[in-house]
């Protein structure tokens, strides 16, 4: 029996992955997190989180990026 863990990118800690389920959202930030690469399917891979939790750094398709903590909680993952 497998069990699927969904949360949001921000809940995940260093080290852990988890593929990209959905992103609410509109205008230009979450157009611009689209063109960054977190779409649907897309497997992301938390680094770092800052002591206060804000910014995160995450590893997309090969490339690092930093998100803002509201960002990150905007995208719903699956953790792997």
């Amino acid at each position: 029996m497998e069990v699927e863990m969904e949360m949001t990118l921000d809940k995940l800690k260093p080290k852990q992955k988890g593929k990209i389920l959905s992103s609410k959202g509109s205008g230009d930030v979450h157009r611009r997190l689209l063109e960054m690469g977190l779409v649907k399917g897309a497997v992301v891979e938390v680094e770092k989180v800052a002591p206060l939790g804000d910014p995160i750094e995450v590893k997309v398709k090969g490339y690092h990026l930093s998100l803002r903590k509201e960002e990150a909680a905007k995208l719903a993952v699956e953790l792997l």
